[in-house]
């Protein structure tokens, strides 16, 4: 009779196979972790780059958002950033301080030369209302053979190089002087123009491109076109007024003020000294340096009893008296006590913000009830969030004023700020610690990922994952604001807007 195979209770180890496991487990592992880095550099690659200029060891160049040098510090003056989307950097150097002659040049991330074949290549600068510099984002001025023109950042030329001067217009965006044989002209951001080289001067109407430019004749008259270059007001008027007043012009004829329309004819022209803006119901006007309202046939609305006066609802009015801020309705009924040093309203969100003697804002709703009151450190309309200090701690509100977690307004954020035991530190979305609550004052995390945090008076940073960056070592109380990119932080003039070590 056959009898079966006999097996062994303990099999013999197959180290071969063995070894073939563990060899397929590496290699797994390996695959693995060469598509985390594939997938991470692709992300890298794809993540748009920004770029800051840096000032380190007495010179300056450029980080990215990660913090990283693009360009090593090296060149004397500070490299300017048009753009910072783009990696087109100019740069100033040659500076001969007793002539004040300089050279200029282009380079990008590679620091390699770019749009040459110019005498010089610069950015157009401009400020704000309120001193603040800022450039013009997509343009550059160049210079060839003594004659100026613009090109974009690609090198494409908008306009040629054939004019006297080229500057900007005080304030305004999308806005840029010519100048030939004397005579100046405008032209936009495209390099379309807008007026052509043919007066003595060019005034921006109101406080924006859209609404349009007074221009100056060489007869010292004044008209208006219009930003898609209509001709409202004709060079008749002694003055237009740089204000914007809608479909209404305030000018001077004859030595007198009148409010007129865009075909000229006079709308009001007594009973005041100014005109400050247009309501639903009228204007507001001064008489004696005092605030009112009338309609355009003259009839008065509101008495003129305030120091200043502006509609910023139909039918309710910021006013100022005795030097404090209130709401009125038209019926001059308050809405708000004049308890304040200052109110704007955001249309945005239909809310007041209002400021007292401490420096203290007053969150007020449409019904003009107090929702929050503390220190304003943001209002982001774009979000949908405020964010206030009261006391010690920071707190975020909606829009409706209603307050809500961290975790649940910024929702691109990997940790969160938190405090405990009268420190700060930082948790994940679920509320798990991340970093130990160790910090006296610490902010959130920014959109390039990093977070500033405070211990024993000096600030340092920390990435996104709570990983330390920088150990606090700065002293930043002469800042304004706190901010990091890498090991890198804000420098103390916020309208230079660079990063340092210092």
């Amino acid at each position: 009779m056959a009898r079966g195979k006999r097996y062994e209770t303990e099999g013999k180890l197959n180290y071969k196979k063995v070894f073939a496991v563990i060899i397929a487990i590496a290699v797994f592992v390996m695959i693995i972790f060469m598509v985390r880095n594939v997938l991470n550099e692709r992300e890298k690659i794809n993540r748009d780059n920004k770029y800051f200029a840096l000032y380190a060891n007495k010179k300056w160049g450029v980080i990215n958002q990660e913090g990283e040098e693009i360009i090593e510090p090296a060149y004397q003056e500070m490299i300017v950033i048009p753009n910072n989307t783009r990696d087109v950097f100019i740069c100033t150097y040659d500076i001969n301080e007793e002539t004040g002659e300089y050279k200029t040049k282009a380079i990008n991330s590679k620091n390699e030369e770019i749009l040459t074949g110019y005498e010089q290549i610069e950015v157009l600068q401009n400020i704000d209302k309120n001193g603040n510099t800022w450039y013009e984002e997509n343009i550059l001025r160049i210079k060839k053979d003594g004659k100026y023109g613009l090109i974009d950042l690609n090198g494409k030329e908008l306009i040629p190089t054939e004019y006297d001067e080229i500057t900007v217009l005080s304030e305004m965006e999308n806005s840029i002087l010519i100048k030939k044989e004397e005579k100046v002209g405008l032209v936009n951001d495209n390099g379309s123009i807008i007026i052509e080289p043919n007066y003595k001067d060019i005034k921006s109407l109101g406080t924006t491109y859209k609404d349009g430019y007074i221009t100056i004749d060489e007869n010292d008259k004044y008209g208006v076109i219009s930003a898609t270059k209509k001709q409202i007001l004709e060079n008749e008027y002694e003055e237009i007024s740089q204000k914007y007043l809608g479909e209404y012009y305030l000018v001077k004829e004859e030595g007198k003020l009148k409010l007129i329309n865009s075909s000229g004819e006079t709308i009001l022209e007594e009973g005041f000294d100014d005109i400050k803006s247009v309501t639903s119901k009228g204007v507001i006007f001064v008489k004696d340096n005092i605030c009112g309202e009338m309609d355009k046939e003259g009839n008065i609305l509101i008495d003129a009893e305030y120091q200043d006066l502006r509609e910023v609802r139909d039918g309710i009015y910021v006013a100022k008296q005795n030097d404090s801020y209130g709401i009125i309705d038209s019926d001059q009924n308050i809405k708000l006590n004049f308890d304040y040093t200052g109110i704007t309203y955001n249309e945005d969100s239909n809310l007041f913000l209002a400021e007292d003697l401490e420096y203290k804002t007053s969150i007020i709703d449409e019904n003009f009830d107090v929702k929050v009151m503390g220190i304003l450190t943001e209002m982001n309309t774009d979000k949908s969030y405020i964010r206030m200090r009261i006391g010690d701690e920071y707190k975020y509100y909606d829009l409706k004023g209603e307050e809500k977690q961290n975790t649940e307004i910024l929702k691109d954020n990997k940790i969160f700020l938190s405090k405990k035991d009268g420190k700060y530190g930082y948790v994940d979305s679920k509320g798990n610690e991340i970093t130990e609550f160790i910090y006296d004052d610490a902010t959130e995390q920014n959109e390039y990922g990093f977070v500033a945090v405070k211990k024993d008076g000096l600030w340092g940073s920390l990435d996104e994952n709570g990983k330390e960056v920088i150990s606090p070592k700065y002293n930043l109380e002469e800042n304004l604001q706190i901010d990091f990119i890498g090991k890198w932080h804000l420098g103390e003039d916020l309208n230079m807007n660079y990063y340092c070590d210092k």
